[in-house]
């Protein structure tokens, strides 16, 4: 098991992590939803504070964790589709940043 550095952009900062080659692809698809989180919170304009952004993200995505354990509240289906979309997107920037 190899593991490289690698470089994820949350709440418009860069960040350097390490991880197996193997997770490269998930770890960049759960750093794409944790940022578009932290963007909706932001949007919503109630908190402020960027540690505050973080925390709140972070329990909302806890939540919908739990829920999915729990077997209730949760659309798989539309879960599966917003990964689909993400990892467009970051397909999408990336091509952008080789061109």
């Amino acid at each position: 098991m190899n593991s490289k550095t690698l470089n994820i952009n949350i709440m418009g900062r860069e960040f350097y992590v390490a991880c197996p080659d193997e997770e490269r692809e998930d770890i960049q698809l759960a750093a794409a939803y944790l940022d578009r989180k932290i963007q909706e919170i932001k949007a919503e304009g109630k908190v402020v504070d960027s540690d505050r952004i973080a925390i709140v993200a972070a329990l909302s995505i806890t939540h919908e964790l739990l829920m999915l354990r729990n077997g209730t509240g949760f659309d798989m289906d539309e879960f599966k589709r917003r990964i689909v979309s993400l990892k467009k997107k970051i397909d999408d920037v990336m091509i952008k940043k080789e061109s």
